[in-house]
């Protein structure tokens, strides 16, 4: 097929959500992009973190790295969880180790503890990827007092990268995160004028907040270049995929699009692809599903909150808590 068909055909699944988002979109793009098989890379001597490896994307990501022999480490909260992934990638092959970090992404201490501890295991870093995360159905805090869906997403995550950002300049590296398509129906919200990531416990949906937080990580994620240009900023959205988080999380959405909900490994691809691929073709701080760049809005509204003011009060915010 020619690549101007294959384009033609990723334009119109990209205009269905339905198309674009489902397993229908990937099974369609996979076949007429002649993709590369993700078996055909090698990624030894890399150096790969995963967070929220244990479940989901995470655990098709930390698989799929490993038998391309990466060594990984992977930022868990569960000790027992994290041994039997441990234990299950060390049986795969014995190439390059597989080493393992407790954190809470959610709680900022953790994170720099983690963030150390990764110092400690490596002296360069290839990739970073940002998956761990928390979708909930009531409002909950941190210890500091942040929601935790925005406290996992956004405020974890920046701080990771903030202190890995050395080994990744030495890696020549680059971070990955996974955002969500949910992210398109959230505008940016501007925190100069008052407002606030976190949604109040009066009006508080747990589905809205996860698209609030997604938005603001794609948001940073080409922030990001702007401060860091030696380092590689992709964000992505994996589609509809049948992870945990959505079977619990969103089961009547789930009984509804449960026939074409793509599986975790197609979820994963891109992501794996991101980290993989040497030369990714698009600008550094791009958005990606189904390993091609994607517009970051959908909808006019969210585009006309994505002002430059909104945009530096985030970052300030962000900042604020690597303190």
């Amino acid at each position: 097929m020619s690549i101007n068909t294959s384009k033609i055909i990723d334009g119109v699944l990209e205009c269905s959500v339905i198309g674009g988002f489902s397993r229908i979109g990937y099974e369609v793009r996979s076949r007429t992009a002649n993709w590369t098989p993700l078996t055909s890379y090698d990624l030894s001597g890399k150096t790969v973190v995963v967070t929220g490896p244990t479940s989901g994307l995470g655990r098709s990501v930390a698989f799929h790295l490993r038998r391309l022999n990466a060594h990984l480490i992977l930022v868990a909260r569960n000790q027992n969880k994290l041994d039997a992934l441990i234990s299950e990638l060390q049986d795969i092959s014995s190439t390059a180790t597989v080493d393992g970090v407790i954190a809470d992404m959610g709680d900022i201490e953790s994170v720099k503890t983690a963030s150390l501890q990764i110092s400690q295991l490596c002296s360069e870093l290839y990739a970073l990827i940002h998956n761990a995360g928390s979708l909930l159905t009531e409002r909950q805090e941190n210890g500091s007092g942040i929601e935790v869906t925005v406290a996992s997403h956004v405020v974890g995550p920046f701080v990771m990268t903030s202190q890995l950002i050395p080994l990744l300049k030495s890696g020549q590296g680059r971070v990955v995160t996974v955002s969500s398509g949910g992210m398109y129906a959230a505008r940016l919200p501007h925190l100069q004028q008052g407002e606030s990531l976190e949604l109040p416990e009066k009006n508080y949906s747990g589905s809205r907040q996860y698209a609030v937080a997604k938005r603001a990580q794609v948001t940073l994620n080409e922030m990001w270049v702007e401060k860091e240009p030696s380092v590689a900023f992709y964000a992505m959205h994996p589609g509809w995929a049948d992870t945990p988080g959505v079977q619990e999380a969103m089961p009547k959405f789930r009984s509804v699009t449960k026939n074409i909900l793509r599986t975790q490994e197609q979820g994963a691809d891109t992501i794996v692809w991101l980290v993989a691929e040497p030369d990714v073709s698009a600008s550094n701080g791009s958005f990606w599903c189904d390993r091609s760049p994607r517009s970051i809005h959908r909808l006019p509204t969210t585009k006309r909150s994505d002002t430059e003011s909104a945009r530096t009060a985030l970052w300030t915010w962000c900042e604020s808590h690597l303190q």
